[in-house]
């Protein structure tokens, strides 16, 4: 937890944009894995956790800004519950730690809430990603289920996207802290793998140095011989001489920051002829991605720097052809790199994804392309100092993509398909990097992890 006045200033912050009407922040819940008392690990709702602090299930918060009250509704635990959970403080001497001096009973929402709609009150809220909240916000409201999600304020998701984006010191040290834990997971994956392991031994290895560092993995590993499937979950594949493997994880702090690192390494204690060429098509695409970080530059651009540099390098393979500058345009380049180069980082490791991209990753006047590949851009907008960004471009082999390409001839002139067919079994690679944005250019957080070819194999030889 970040001192009281930090969230005191956020919240003032927020009411003098904001300036009438009410604000309702909606607390998570616990969520049963299999039956009621059986949970998931807690994730606070990140926005709640940024104004409020408490990071604690079943609280609901509201910012009354023209009567100027601030209050946080929920219940303390009962005896019973003490009994299963503990001696807790007192959700009255949790407030406090907040700068919050109203605490009231769960039950007092309704009336609050009952209230400001008979008085013909706006009342805003961001939009739910989890059904209970949904459902919860539909019968306090009195609006339909199904009319949740557009009766959320835009005005609120802009102001509190506006506030979260640009990162203060205190949270860049946290961030950092979760890169620094992330580098740990990366470099112990990179040092103990071996021919015959389970994908899944290498996934516990990460996972204890997250859990050992007093916080949690900011979302689930990717750990994966078949690096070709970009958001690849199963464990299950025993890594083989000749694979390489491709790792996507993070750490999250105590406090709930994110950090989000990816490695690609050989199974073996070297790189193949043909590994080191795609990888170094990708690495170099990832340098000039990072070189063009800088306040005032469009992400969109900065991505389409590393797509050109991704289409030369294999145009110079003889994978593609033509002029890669005229692919990239056409979109061919995306049978290889069919997603975007980076994303916000902060609490979320895809930071307020929930509030809707359009808000976070392209803002006003900007539209998301509708171009394969492009689409999946997440991050468009102007960067501006104090945005966390991760950097990430990729080369991934997709056989299924490559039939269906080939099949309807698409972009024939740029691709060719003839010179694909020892490469259905490469799987995919990429490197990613946490930065922030600085007023001169751009600063990488956390401990270095090495990437270049020579250094990753002097760890893989050891």
């Amino acid at each position: 937890m970040f001192d009281t006045h930090t969230y005191v200033e956020r919240r003032r912050r927020l009411a003098e944009q904001m300036k009438t009407g009410l604000l309702l922040f909606w607390g998570n819940e616990e969520s049963p894995m299999n039956y009621a008392s059986n949970h998931y690990p807690f994730k606070q709702d990140s926005s709640f956790l940024y104004f409020f602090g408490l990071d604690y299930p079943g609280l609901v918060a509201v910012i009354d800004l023209d009567e100027g009250t601030q209050t946080v509704f929920g219940d303390d635990l009962t005896v019973e519950e003490v009994v299963w959970q503990g001696t807790q403080p007192t959700l009255k001497k949790r407030c406090e730690r907040v700068g919050i001096k109203r605490a009231q009973p769960r039950a007092a929402l309704t009336q609050a809430l009952d209230r400001a709609k008979q008085q013909r009150r706006s009342i805003h809220f961001l939009p739910p990603y989890r059904a209970d909240a949904a459902v919860a916000l539909a019968e306090l409201l009195s609006i339909p289920l199904s009319t949740v999600e557009s009766a959320s304020s835009v005005k609120l998701i802009k102001a509190v996207v506006e506030q979260r984006s640009v990162k203060t010191p205190a949270e860049l040290v946290e961030i950092e802290k979760a890169v620094d834990i992330t580098a740990r997971m990366h470099l112990e994956a990179m040092t103990v793998a071996r021919a015959g392991m389970l994908e899944a031994e290498l996934v516990g290895a990460v996972h204890r140095i997250a859990i050992a560092a007093g916080g949690q993995l900011s979302f689930p590993v990717i750990m994966t011989t078949h690096g070709q499937t970009l958001h690849n979950t199963t464990y299950t594949h025993s890594l083989r001489s000749g694979q390489m493997v491709l790792h996507d994880s993070g750490a999250q702090t105590a406090m709930g920051y994110a950090g989000d690192m990816s490695r690609t390494f050989p199974v073996d204690t070297r790189f193949t002829t043909r590994q080191k060429e795609i990888y170094s098509v990708a690495l170099k695409a990832h340098q000039v991605a990072v070189d063009a970080l800088r306040p005032g530059v469009l992400f969109q651009g900065i991505h389409l720097t590393a797509c050109r540099a991704i289409a030369r390098g294999l145009v110079e393979l003889g994978l593609m052809k033509g002029d890669a500058d005229e692919a990239v345009a056409a979109g061919a380049h995306a049978l290889f790199f069919p997603c975007g180069t980076g994303h916000m980082v902060g609490l979320d490791v895809h930071d307020m994804e929930n509030l809707g991209e359009q808000y976070v990753g392209y803002g006003d006047g900007m539209r998301r392309s509708e171009q394969f590949g492009l689409k999946y851009l997440r991050l468009a907008r102007m960067l501006e100092p104090g945005f966390v960004v991760t950097i990430e471009p990729g080369i991934y082999f997709i056989p299924e993509l490559i039939d269906l390409w080939a099949q309807e001839k698409r972009h024939e002139q740029f691709i060719a398909y003839d010179k694909l067919a020892p490469y259905r079994d490469f799987g995919g690679l990429r490197n990613e990097e946490d930065f922030v944005i600085t007023e001169q250019g751009a600063r990488l957080l956390g401990q270095p992890v090495p990437k270049s070819i020579d250094a990753i194999e002097a760890i893989r030889s050891r």
